[in-house]
C-alpha cells in the first residue's frame, strides 16, 4: 500500500502536468488568435462583416493606433491588404508609396486607400464595382512605429435595391429590380398585421439576380402599407402611403452584422434586432 508521502508526491506530479497543459493550451489559443487576425488592439475593424452591393463600391474598414495624437508619418508606415486563398496582394502601401507590382489582377484599378487619412490611423480600403468573386475574408496588416498587427474583414456580397411602387385602381404594386440572394416578400397593414391579399412573382436573369413584382389587392385610399423584402443578408422595409393620385414611400435598409443569419419573416417589429445600422430612401411618385 502506498504511503501518505507517495500519494502526496504523485498528486503534485499530476497537478504539475495539468497546469502545464493548461498553460500550453492558453498559449496556443493566443497565438492562433493572432495568426487569424488578432492584434492586441493595435489594428481593428469597426465593421468585420460588411455587405457589398453588386456593381457598387464598398469600404473594408481597418483602423490602427498611432503613436502620437498628431498621427503617424506616412514615410514610416506599411499597409498590406490580402485576401484568403490568393497569393498576390490586394493592395500594398509602403513608406508613402503605392506598390502594386504584386497585386492580383482581379483587383486591378478597383482598390485604393484614403491617402489623406492614413497618417491619422485609417487603413481602410475602397473596393470599387463589387463582384461576386470578391466575397471572402480579407486581412489588413499594418506595420507602424506604434506597433504592428493584422485584423480580418469578412466581405459578403449581395444585390439589393429600393422597390418602385405604382397604384392602379385598388391594387398597389411593388417592383424590386435586383436582389440576391432571392428574397422573401411580405405585406403589412398600418398596424403591422400580415396581409394575405398579395401575389408575388420572381424572375431570374442569367447572372442569378432576382427581379420581383408583388401586388397587394384591395387597398384603401389614404392608408399606409409596408412591404418587407428580406434575405439572410439584407432587409428592406418600404412604407407606402396612397393619397389621392400619388404615392409617398420611404425605404429603410438594414444589414446582418454577423455570420449567423437573422430570423426571417414574418415578425411584428419590422427592423431586425440583429442589425446595427440602416439608411433610408424617400420617394414621391
Amino acid at each position: 500500500m502506498a504511503s501518505l508521502g507517495q500519494i502526496i508526491f504523485w498528486g503534485m506530479i499530476v497537478m504539475i502536468f495539468v497546469a502545464a497543459g493548461l498553460i500550453i493550451l492558453i498559449l496556443s489559443v493566443s497565438f492562433a488568435v493572432q495568426g487569424l487576425g488578432g492584434s492586441q488592439g493595435t489594428v481593428d475593424s469597426n465593421n468585420k462583416w460588411p455587405i457589398g452591393n453588386l456593381g457598387e463600391d464598398v469600404i473594408l474598414s481597418c483602423k490602427f493606433k498611432t503613436s502620437t495624437n498628431s498621427g503617424e508619418s506616412t514615410s514610416q508606415l506599411s499597409i498590406t491588404w490580402k485576401k484568403k486563398g490568393l497569393s498576390e496582394v490586394v493592395y500594398r502601401y509602403n513608406k508613402g508609396a503605392v506598390q502594386l507590382t504584386e497585386q492580383n489582377p482581379q483587383f486591378k484599378d478597383r482598390t485604393q486607400l484614403f491617402s489623406d487619412a492614413i497618417g491619422g490611423g485609417n487603413a481602410s480600403m475602397l473596393l470599387r464595382n463589387v463582384k461576386m468573386k470578391d466575397e471572402g475574408v480579407y486581412y489588413c496588416s499594418v506595420n507602424a512605429p506604434s506597433g504592428s498587427g493584422t485584423d480580418s474583414v469578412n466581405l459578403r456580397v449581395a444585390a439589393f435595391s429600393a422597390p418602385k411602387f405604382k397604384w392602379v385602381n385598388t391594387t398597389l404594386t411593388a417592383e424590386g429590380e435586383r436582389w440576391f440572394p432571392k428574397p422573401d416578400v411580405l405585406w403589412l397593414d398600418v398596424n403591422d398585421n400580415v396581409l394575405n391579399e398579395s401575389e408575388t412573382s420572381f424572375f431570374n436573369n442569367s447572372a442569378g439576380i432576382t427581379r420581383f413584382i408583388s401586388s397587394l389587392q384591395q387597398i384603401t385610399m389614404n392608408d399606409s402599407y409596408t412591404c418587407i423584402i428580406q434575405n439572410h443578408l439584407v432587409k428592406a422595409v418600404s412604407r407606402a402611403t396612397v393619397k389621392d393620385i400619388e404615392i409617398s414611400t420611404r425605404t429603410f435598409f438594414s444589414f446582418s452584422t454577423a455570420a449567423a443569419p437573422p430570423i426571417l419573416l414574418p415578425q411584428r417589429h419590422v427592423l431586425a434586432a440583429t442589425t446595427s445600422f440602416f439608411f433610408w430612401i424617400y420617394q414621391l411618385t
